[in-house]
């Protein structure tokens, strides 16, 4: 299984998507400050992740999520944590 995961800058606002085959791990390398893409936008928070089931489907949909509706969609994903 593959995962495709934003995670928020709590220093910039900014969003960063990505994808794993191991979610654990590779969060805890963008919060210990191992990844040069985070590094200066930290502390983060992941906010959302969607489980795929092949490489290529992740790829696919973090690519979406990079696009302008993808961004779009990552906003209302955030908006319905932050009233529940």
């Amino acid at each position: 299984m593959f995962y495709v995961y934003v995670l928020k800058s709590l220093k910039t606002g900014t969003f960063y998507k990505g994808l794993t085959n191991n979610i654990e791990k590779r969060i805890k390398q963008h919060e210990q400050g191992q990844c040069l893409s985070t590094k200066n936008i930290l502390p983060i928070t992941l906010i959302h992740v969607e489980i795929c089931s092949s490489r290529l489907e992740a790829r696919k949909m973090e690519k979406y999520l990079k696009s302008g509706y993808g961004r779009e969609i990552i906003e209302e994903l955030l908006e319905r944590n932050l009233k529940t």
